[in-house]
Formats: structure tokens, sequence, C-alpha cells
């Protein structure tokens, strides 16, 4: 039987193309061959195990996205540990938050996580095993060179089952705090497979992933992954000569990135008569893709290049997936007339509903929950590779989760639409619609209408008061344009509200410089700040 730790495929890889570089990390200039990377993981993994973790371990890994990270990350696999991944753009409370409720025995971290380590001891308090990645200071524990020398490069791991815990991911969550994902060996094997399956992922190709947890899969499915010189915190701020030189050095053919982040380069292609021949495949995820950016890889992109824009979250990845050339000549235009962002078909494996929307919890499923298609409702999904818990947190789990009698159903906190050809239809999230005596208004159709006007980079539909008034924020292209012709630009995005159904009832526009996003993604709206902000105008 073969194992289905995610990790076993390196094996693979190490015999089948030894010498094909697996990681190769632009910053630092690291390279490490397949082969490299199958021995250096086992080093660690049989290392850490003679220094005395266990089994089961959750093992905090604290260190920045790169060689380093990877090699980690398959290593913890491999002894049977599991890695807790946190997000560090949550920012030094949550993050510290996330440590103190995922309970770890062990920390592998750079020297700097250490120090902090010694001034905030408590959220570590369970840690018996840290090791520290560079120099080790005044703190207990080995190095991870000390971890490596009493380590076997040979070292065989015991067989994975589909149940045993493989991770725990922090993510920044764009609504509440950050919740921990408990992800099984199992649901990795089979997230990889729909992914290599969907997206026609072969082995040796060079993919140049911008978010850590694609960098693991790519490797895993046996792709050259070139680690960017960048800070995956903050995509939209990415220098775009640091995405472009090596997609043209190193011939990639595949990458994922944020819309923010492809945002930004792809303005920098236009601008500068850039092209990417060699792009076979781009994945955009984190959030709503606009019509605006698809168009501009036109000048940038091969004809028979895929740009794909999947739908999911940290606990069911991919769900659907749609290329670009179907927005552009079908639903982008329906986007615009406010009728949602299409984000196309399920992928095979996959089931969504819609059902009636509810804050509540929903113990087990029930036909009546349905409603028509065409009709927006709460999205929930069904597949092999969702995740079935939150980590510590049984209360979030059963808001979550919808049980069917033999598994369940997922509810993804977002609002949606199934249309005839059953391609879904996103809204926005269930807790930002404005609910008004009038009726419901959904984020992502609202918007849509204002995002028309040429001085308007973004909008943001936000409900104040204790009748929920709704108002539109705006994030202007020229906050200087606002400044001279407030009166003339409020006048004209009323007529543009007042067109529209879905609008008519917004009487009330406000102008923000720069709205508060995710920090992974860099484009999810924190709209309940700009809420509190709207209340005290």
């Amino acid at each position: 039987m073969e194992s289905c730790n995610i990790s076993a495929s390196l094996a693979r890889w190490a015999k089948e193309m030894p010498n094909q570089p697996a990681i190769i990390e632009i910053k630092t200039g690291t390279q490490f061959t397949f082969k490299k990377l199958e021995e250096e993981s086992n080093l660690i993994a049989s290392g850490l195990l003679h220094h005395g973790m266990e089994k089961g371990d959750r093992v905090l890994v604290m260190v920045p996205y790169g060689a380093d990270f990877v090699t980690l990350t398959f290593a913890l696999f491999k002894a049977g540990a599991v890695p807790v991944l946190i997000d560090p753009g949550l920012g030094k409370k949550n993050v510290l938050h996330c440590i103190k409720q995922s309970k770890p025995q062990g920390i592998i971290a750079i020297p700097l996580v250490h120090a902090i380590k010694t001034l905030f001891p408590n959220p570590f308090k369970s840690i018996q095993l840290s090791v520290t990645v560079g120099r080790k200071w005044f703190w207990r524990g080995p190095t991870l060179e000390q971890i490596k020398r009493n380590g076997n490069p040979y070292y065989q791991m015991n067989e994975t089952h589909e149940e045993q815990e493989a991770a725990v991911l922090f993510t920044s969550g764009s609504t509440g705090p950050a919740k921990g994902v408990l992800y099984t060996h199992g649901m990795f094997d089979q997230q990889t497979r729909i992914l290599r399956e969907h997206f026609g992922i072969l082995p040796g190709e060079k993919d140049l992933p911008t978010f850590p947890l694609f960098g693991l899969f790519s490797t895993g499915m046996g792709m050259t992954s070139v680690i960017p010189d960048m800070d995956s915190t903050r995509p939209a701020k990415v220098n775009p000569e640091n995405i472009i030189n090596p997609i043209q050095d190193y011939h990639i053919t595949s990458s994922f990135g944020s819309p923010a982040l492809w945002d930004t380069v792809s303005r920098y292609c236009n601008n500068n008569k850039v092209q990417l021949p060699s792009l076979r495949r781009i994945l955009i995820a984190g959030a709503p893709v606009s019509g605006s950016l698809l168009k501009r890889f036109e000048s940038i992109l091969e004809q028979d290049c895929q740009v794909l824009t999947p739908y999911g979250a940290t606990e069911a990845l991919p769900i659907t997936s749609i290329e670009r050339q179907e927005i552009l000549s079908d639903t982008w235009e329906k986007s615009e007339r406010g009728e949602g962002t299409c984000v196309g078909k399920p992928v095979p494996g996959a089931e969504i509903k819609i059902i009636r929307i509810s804050d509540e919890t929903i113990p087990k499923w029930e036909e009546d929950l349905e409603i028509p298609k065409g009709q927006i409702g709460e999205i929930i999904v069904k597949a092999s590779w969702v995740t079935k818990s939150y980590f510590n947190q049984e209360d979030v789990t059963s808001l979550a989760k919808i049980s069917d009698g033999k598994t369940f159903w997922h509810r993804m906190g977002d609002v949606g639409r199934l249309d005839e050809q059953n391609r879904l239809w996103f809204c926005g999230r269930k807790s930002h619609r404005v609910i008004t005596d009038l009726g419901t208004l959904f984020t992502i159709p609202c918007e849509a209408i204002f995002n028309q006007h040429a001085d308007v980079k973004r909008s943001a539909l936000v409900g104040i008061g204790g009748n929920r008034e709704p108002v539109i924020i705006i994030e202007p292209e020229n906050m200087d344009r606002v400044g001279q012709d407030q009166e003339i630009l409020i006048r004209e995005l009323l007529v543009l509200g007042a067109a529209s159904p879905n609008t008519r009832s917004i009487k009330k526009i406000l102008f923000y410089s720069d709205f508060p996003v995710d920090v992974r993604h860099n484009a999810k709206i924190f709209r309940e700040k700009l809420a509190t902000w709207a209340e005290n105008q």
C-alpha cells in the first residue's frame, strides 16, 4: 500500500529525476535537487526523532518562506509530526494567540522568534523541544545543524494512514479571529491529486509559487519551485521585476498568486511592453478577480496560456474553477451589471448547494434548506479534501459543518447563487450583507455598480446605525480629484446607483483614501473596520 503522506512523493522524484532542481531560492541563491531535498529532509526528520520529538507532536514552524521552510515542513511530515503554520502577517498579538491555542510541543524557528519566546514565555509554555535555524544565543535546545548531524540520510518513514493529522494552518480569515484549520494526510493527498488532474500539472514543470502552501504542493507534484524574492505576506507591494525576471530567466510554466500581486505585475508589464511567453498556466485566487485585470493579460501571455481563477478557502480548496476567456466573453459583463462574480463550475469530486442564509448552527441536513437555482443564499460544499474541523474549537466547527448522516457539508461563510449551467456566482461574505427594511443588500453585486465609474479604484458596501442604513465607501483612483470635485462625483455615483435595482436604496457616499485589506492576499477588504469608521463620519 502506498503511503498517503505528501512527503512520500519526494522519494519517487529523487529516484525518477534525482538531478532535477526541486527548489531554487532567488534571494539566497540556494538550490536543492530532488535527491538533495530527499536526503536533507530525511536527516532532519530522523535528527528530530533522535532529539526527543515524537510522532503526533505539534511543531511550530516559524521560518520565512524559502528552501528551509519547504525542507523543514517535508521533514516534519516524514517524522509523523504535525507542523503548525501561522501566517506571520496576522500581527504579533494574533500570532501569540494562535500559538497559545495550538499548544505546540516543539518549535523550529529563526533566532528573532526565539528571542520573542524568551520575552513572552506564556504562549510557548507547552514547548519541550526548541530548534534554532541559524545562530543560537542564550536559549536552550539544538540548532538545525546539530539536528542534521544526528540524522540519517536514508531514514525510512513509517506508514501514514489517511486520518492521521498532517498540519494545522492558521490563516488570516477575512472575518473574525484566525482559526486553526486541521488537515489530515488523506486530505492533502486528495487535494494534490485534484490540483494535478484538474489543472493538468506535470512533473518537471517550473513553478513560481508566491504563497507558501502552494510551494509545498508544487514540490510534492514534482515541479521545480522557483521562490521569488518577495515578502509573501505583502503581495500587492511586490517589486514586479522580482516576479518577471525569474519567469523569463527560468522559463517558468506555471504560477500561483493573489489578484493584488497580478494586478501590480500586469500593470507594469503593460506599461513597459513586457511579455511572458513561457507561461502556460496562471492560478489567481484569494479574492474576486476583475475582468479589467484579466483583459490586461491579452498583450502579456501567449494565446494558449490558461488563466484560471479557482474558488475555495483554506478549509476547502479548490471547489470551482473558470478560465479567463469564459469570463471575458460571457460572465464579466453580467458581473458589471451587479450579478456577482462567476467562479465557474464545481471541479470533479466537489458538490455545491445553495441554502437559506442563517447565522445559526445547522446540526443536520434537511432537504428544505436548499433554495431554487438563481436565488442568492449561503454556499455550502462537499468534497473528500474538505477539512473536517478547526483545531481545539468545537463551537466554531459546529457552526461551519452540517452533518448529512454519512459525511458533512462545509459552510463557506459566503453567499452566492447557481445559474442554469451549474456555475457558481459569488456575491460576498455572509457576514458583510446589509439587512435593511427594504431587503438584503450583498457586497459584490452592489459594489460592481459603483466600480464602473472611471474615478473609482474600488468600493465597499457597509451598513450603519440601528436601522442599518446602506452606505457605499469609495476608494478613489485619485484623492485630489475628490478634494476638487466631491459634489460632482457624489452626484454622478448616485445616478449610477439609481439606475440599478441592486443599489437604488443607497443614498449615502463616503470617501476613504486607502482601504484596510487582509495581509495574506492584500485584496479582501476589511469592511468591519470601514463600517466602524463610517459610523463616526
